[in-house]
């Protein structure tokens, strides 16, 4: 099982994570919710549980917890610009399909 980071995603999150002035990283889940079924969560780690599983990309740790890792096994973080819109774009491949805003996805 594997969670990735793209340079431009590294390079956003570690910007975050200096502004900031602390943290261990950032963690990456799912909940239930949106048209589709489910939504990608992103919060700063202070904190890493023994249940976590930790992947580390140049440096940056992306924490997952045990229940989310299933759904996104395999994803890779991205960070894009387009236009006047910039954002974190999540490559999953378990993804089967996603609500027409994007906002939410069912595997």
């Amino acid at each position: 099982m594997a969670i990735s980071m793209t340079p431009a995603a590294v390079k956003h999150v570690v910007g975050y994570l200096e502004k900031r002035g602390h943290g261990k990283g950032i963690r990456l889940g799912v909940r239930t919710t949106g048209c589709s079924g489910m939504a990608y969560v992103l919060e700063f780690v202070d904190d890493i549980q023994d249940e976590d599983q930790v992947f580390e990309t140049e440096g940056v740790k992306v924490v997952v917890d045990p229940k989310s890792l299933i759904y996104l096994d395999g994803t890779e973080l991205d960070y894009v610009r387009e236009g006047l819109n910039e954002g974190f774009q999540f490559n999953n491949p378990n993804v089967r399909n996603e609500c027409g805003c994007g906002e939410s996805f069912n595997i």
